[in-house]
């Protein structure tokens, strides 16, 4: 645990770096698995312009409630009780959806649950983000990649690092499009996707 809480806090400046460049200028950012709250706390901190909303499952609450308390913002709220897989989401309007590392830890039906709400959510224009490590045509992109996704799916059969290509078919019929991909420290990518149209 305290390895990735050191992961979390080096991590964190080469993501605000990239964000950016492809945040809205102004609005609501949604994020989804807070974890900790720790990233919400540095990128609200920094990009005061915005309204940075924090979200999890009831069991990490207490610990995101905790981190925003100790350092309170204006422009930061939450957590907002969020299972992808439930109906019932935040009802909270947003210009944009940040998540990190939670596609490799959910189910793939999860995923696709999770772009199917943010689908819903996010209006014509809105952006989806997320960073995390992912395959490039079925393929692992590093050898450290493929250790971690042996590990994941040792402790857990429904984990595993996403194939880019499989995220991209299943986020086309959803309005979805991928509109940046930025290559990021330890492997990992961040992900831009522009939502095109409403559903249906």
């Amino acid at each position: 645990m305290t390895e990735c809480f050191s992961a979390a806090d080096r991590n964190k400046e080469p993501i605000r770096q990239a964000l950016a460049s492809l945040l809205p200028e102004q609005g609501n950012v949604l994020e989804i698995g807070s974890g900790t709250g720790k990233h919400a706390v540095y990128f609200a901190r920094h990009f005061q312009h915005l309204h940075w909303y924090t979200s999890d499952l009831r069991e990490n609450h207490s610990v995101i409630r905790s981190n925003l308390e100790q350092s309170p913002l204006d422009n930061l709220a939450g957590p907002l009780l969020l299972d992808v897989a439930q109906d019932q989401w935040p009802s909270v309007q947003v210009q944009a959806v940040y998540t990190a590392n939670t596609c490799h830890i959910m189910a793939w039906e999860e995923v696709r649950a999770m772009f199917r709400g943010v689908s819903y959510m996010l209006p014509h224009g809105g952006r989806f983000l997320i960073y995390g490590p992912f395959n490039l045509g079925g393929k692992f992109t590093s050898e450290s990649n493929r250790l971690f996704d042996a590990d994941l799916r040792n402790r857990a059969a429904h984990m595993g690092v996403r194939d880019l290509g499989e995220l991209e078919a299943m986020a086309a019929p959803l309005g979805l499009t991928l509109a940046t991909r930025k290559n990021m420290p330890a492997n990992n990518m961040l992900l831009c996707w522009n939502r095109s149209k409403q559903n249906g």
